[in-house]
């Protein structure tokens, strides 16, 4: 049945193909962006981390000016 469907619906349009492409290529900027700012935060909590490691007990002691 579903292939007589599609066999009556006809191919995709030139606009929906133009569309398609043009979704896929959103897609992909997306998941670079996403792949970027991962990226990004990972660096962030890696710095976070090493400033929290170079706290000492004497630093947290210390009365704030």
């Amino acid at each position: 049945m579903a292939k007589a469907l599609v066999g009556f619906i006809g191919s995709p349009t030139s606009a929906q193909l133009h569309q398609t492409a043009s979704l896929r290529r959103r897609v992909a900027d997306l998941e670079a962006e996403v792949l970027r700012l991962k990226t990004e935060n990972d660096g962030l909590l890696k710095a976070l981390r090493e400033q929290v490691d170079a706290v000492s007990a004497s630093d947290l002691l210390e009365p704030v000016r």
